[in-house]
């Protein structure tokens, strides 16, 4: 990943620049590890603060929780969603590529502490906030989180959404998961090959399970991330009117 990201920076795409309506957002502190407060980013719609709406989970790129991804947050919400975005580095966004390989390489080496810090974001949706539905979507580093989020909690979340992360393709673990898959990759990724991504979609299909696995011809790593220069406009624009058909009709059931 770290070659992926060689000589990109943390500069917003054509993603996280999209202007939203009537929304809110705050700072918000979801949960607590040891003496140190969990803080995220809440967003929804204006006037919505103590509505039951459903919500989505966003984990972010290995650059951390910067503005981009709090913009993905405020369009969420402006589609009618609670959006939480999550730090699981809990500390300032990356500025430079050796900065968030630091930071990603220190979260995965205590995937105990970074799943905990997920699980408390999700209590905090459903039991503070009252959202009755819960997906979950993350790029790139956040992808993979994404899967191990739902991984992690099988019959609670609602709906997973994984943009080009890293992928688990044991039988035994897929097998536990109960809600919709939607996998978006690029055809071009050189980090997650596109010979793991069918073989991850074959798995979740012998197993049953109901999985949308698109691969864009051409598009490489990070084609939608919210952050960086590798954004692929049309793949972009096509993943994200997938994902909110595939939220409308897991988490609203419209």
């Amino acid at each position: 990943m770290a070659e992926l990201h060689s000589g990109d920076a943390p500069v917003p795409s054509p993603r996280a620049e999209v202007s939203v309506g009537q929304v809110a957002g705050t700072d918000v502190i979801y949960g607590r590890q040891g003496e140190n407060d969990l803080k995220g980013f809440i967003a929804y719609p204006e006037g919505g603060e103590a509505d039951e709406l459903p919500a989505i989970l966003l984990v972010h790129e290995w650059w951390g929780l910067n503005d981009n991804i709090r913009s993905v947050a405020r369009q969420f919400a402006d589609q009618g969603y609670r959006a939480l975005a999550v730090d699981v580095y809990q500390k300032e966004a990356a500025s430079d590529p050796d900065q968030a390989r630091s930071m990603m390489q220190e979260a995965l080496s205590d995937t105990q502490t970074m799943m905990d810090n997920i699980r408390q974001a999700y209590a905090y949706l459903t039991e503070v906030a009252d959202s009755p539905r819960v997906g979950v979507v993350g790029w790139c580093f956040g992808g993979g989180v994404s899967l191990e989020t739902a991984l992690a909690l099988p019959s609670d979340i609602d709906a997973t959404v994984i943009y080009y992360g890293r992928l688990v393709t044991d039988a035994e673990r897929l097998a536990t998961l109960e809600m919709p898959v939607l996998g978006l990759f690029g055809g071009a990724d050189q980090g997650i090959p596109v010979a793991d991504v069918r073989q991850f979609e074959k798995t979740l299909r012998d197993l049953g399970k109901e999985a949308d696995i698109q691969v864009y011809e051409g598009a490489g790593h990070g084609f939608a991330n919210p952050s960086g220069r590798s954004y692929d406009q049309a793949a972009a624009d096509d993943a994200w009117g997938k994902t909110l058909t595939f939220f409308a009709t897991h988490l609203r059931g419209s």
